[in-house]
């Protein structure tokens, strides 16, 4: 594990890697974005997404993202449910999700039974074995070893499961969790036209910040920067591709080296696989006098991240995540897959792009307590 508070783990058995406050995953799921690109969004969205209460299934878009909703109070009454948590005390996005459970839950009125997997795999399926014993009738599994998903299906109970970020088959009936093509777009639409308003997309290099360990979650996340980029402004030019590892301290030393190849540049366009690598390059600038000269873009938007998009005019956009509002969408989808409602096979997370003007509307505090 590398980075700060759990923000990087490698599982070497299925490439999984959990960067910034994004889970990637490259053992299935949204990872492989096999849905069609998403419409194009003129400008980052000022408002945040709806949440609205509702008593049935909500509707998936096309490419299966849901909007968050709160769980209609009542609707669990009676109802035992689990929640198999990733690793709350080792990875902050983790103990987010969680906490968001626990209050779609309470709010649903439904027993919610946590258990902690502590990003062990035998601990999962400890999990499962006790949910079945405790008669639950629905569970959502957010654990990291896919070896186990296997084990965790057969001998946990024989009830509806939405896994949550990493594939868990072959019991899962949804999907829940980040929607990586679109994710990139988003942000990387917004860094195109940004480049166009600006400079009228003169540039001197595109660097992206990278993590080719994560696999089809890298290529998708990435891909879609590349896509959102190009329609604004065309060809990218002087492409620069660098593994940054995900982590802040390697990306610093790598961006350093970027730095050195690029040493009269003025308008370097860095866009990166979570908020780790772009504060990570935005360091390496800093050493070197030039954080003028770098344009950031990352995803996330995790509190490490908040004083630079409020404060910093050169931090673009963000792509946010919103792993506090999770439960909004497991629990009342656990709820209704419970209750023999349909559920859209794909749950995949309303992502937003946040900003100078915007991030205060989603996170009240951000900007605050600056040094």
């Amino acid at each position: 594990m590398t980075g700060r508070g759990g923000r990087v783990l490698r599982a070497s058995s299925c490439g999984i890697a959990l960067l910034g406050a994004a889970l990637l995953t490259s053992c299935g799921g949204s990872g492989s974005d096999s849905t069609a690109a998403p419409a194009a969004a003129s400008a980052p969205p000022s408002a945040a997404p709806s949440s609205q209460a509702s008593g049935g299934s909500g509707q998936a878009a096309a490419d299966g993202t849901v909007e968050f909703r709160q769980a209609e109070a009542g609707s669990g009454e009676g109802l035992k449910l689990g929640f198999i948590a990733l690793g709350d005390s080792q990875v902050p996005f983790s103990k987010l999700v969680t906490d968001s459970m626990k209050e779609q839950a309470k709010q649903a009125g439904a027993d919610l039974l946590v258990c902690d997997s502590a990003l062990d795999g035998a601990k999962a399926l400890a999990c499962a074995k006790n949910f079945k014993t405790q008669g639950v009738k629905g569970y959502l599994n957010f654990q990291v070893d896919a070896k186990v998903s296997s084990a965790i299906c057969s001998q946990g109970p024989q009830v509806p499961v939405i896994a949550v970020d990493i594939e868990q088959q072959p019991c899962q009936k949804s999907f829940m969790g980040a929607s990586n093509e679109r994710a990139g777009y988003l942000a990387g639409q917004a860094m195109g036209e940004y480049m166009k308003s600006k400079f009228d997309c003169e540039y001197d290099a595109y660097v992206s910040m990278e993590q080719p360990a994560a696999g089809a979650v890298n290529e998708a996340r990435m891909g879609g920067y590349r896509k959102g980029f190009t329609e604004a402004c065309g060809d990218i030019k002087n492409d620069k591709t660098v593994d940054g590892g995900g982590a802040l301290d390697s990306a610093r030393t790598k961006f350093a080296d970027v730095l050195t190849l690029l040493p009269g540049a003025k308008r370097i366009v860095v866009v990166a696989i979570n908020d780790d690598s772009v504060l990570g390059a935005l360091a390496a600038a800093k050493t070197a006098g030039r954080a003028d000269s770098v344009f950031l873009s990352g995803q996330g938007a995790d509190p490490s991240s908040w004083c630079e998009i409020k404060n910093n005019p050169n931090w673009v956009a963000d792509t946010a995540y919103f792993p506090e509002k999770y439960g909004q969408i497991g629990i009342p989808y656990l709820i209704d897959m419970v209750k023999g409602k349909p559920v859209p096979d794909k749950l995949l997370v309303p992502h937003q792009v946040l900003n100078s003007e915007n991030i205060t509307t989603f996170y009240p505090s951000a900007g605050t307590n600056c040094s």
